[in-house]
């Protein structure tokens, strides 16, 4: 008798703990009315990279830097390379593109994307120090995503997009034509050939 009430309570349980969650999993859309994000009022410190950091040759898969599911990007350091047709443009860490969207604010700094957006654009947290390669640290800075730091360059919020797999991709580039590659300087990467 007691296995088969434990299958009923174990499927209840795990309902249960999966409405639960999905609770306070969304607020919102890409499009939708997201929360404004707290205005960055000083830089990230950051500090230089060390040659061994910044090699982004180094990595060749996306494993463990946020995933489909909505996980946030995390990073330590933020760099640049060069891509093929964009010029120079950033990446983190593990020579992922960082990207920024049109539809964000970078004055203050505010994000909107929000819910199923952050499904693909993975928000790209940082820790309180970030080491930086070929990108102005005067022009890093944080704005707070619920209850963590994203990065911003340039006071854009930085995103990494879940369709490049590997160092050096640019499969975000344009999509939607509202996400960019950024730029050492902040702007958007626009094709150059």
């Amino acid at each position: 008798m007691i296995p088969r009430r434990i299958g009923p309570s174990l499927a209840l349980g795990l309902a249960s703990a999966f409405l639960l969650g999905a609770c306070g999993s969304s607020n919102g859309s890409a499009t939708g009315n997201a929360a404004p994000a707290a205005p960055v009022t000083s830089a990230t410190p950051v500090t230089s990279a060390t040659p061994a950091a910044s090699d982004p040759a180094a990595a060749t898969t996306a494993a463990g830097a946020g995933d489909a599911s909505g996980q946030p990007a995390t990073t330590a350091a933020v760099l640049t390379r060069s891509a093929q047709g964009l010029g120079s443009i950033v990446t983190d860490d593990k020579g992922l593109t960082l990207y920024r969207y049109d539809k964000d604010q970078p004055n203050p700094s505010k994000w909107t994307c929000s819910g199923t957006c952050t499904k693909t654009w993975l928000p790209v947290i940082v820790p309180e120090s970030v080491q930086a390669s070929g990108v102005e640290k005067s022009l890093l800075g944080t704005v707070h995503r619920n209850g963590r730091t994203q990065l911003t360059l340039a006071g854009w919020p930085l995103y990494r997009y879940v369709g490049d797999t590997a160092a050096g991709q640019t499969n975000g580039q344009g999509k939607d034509q509202e996400w960019y590659a950024v730029t050492p300087s902040g702007q958007k990467s626009t094709a150059t050939g």
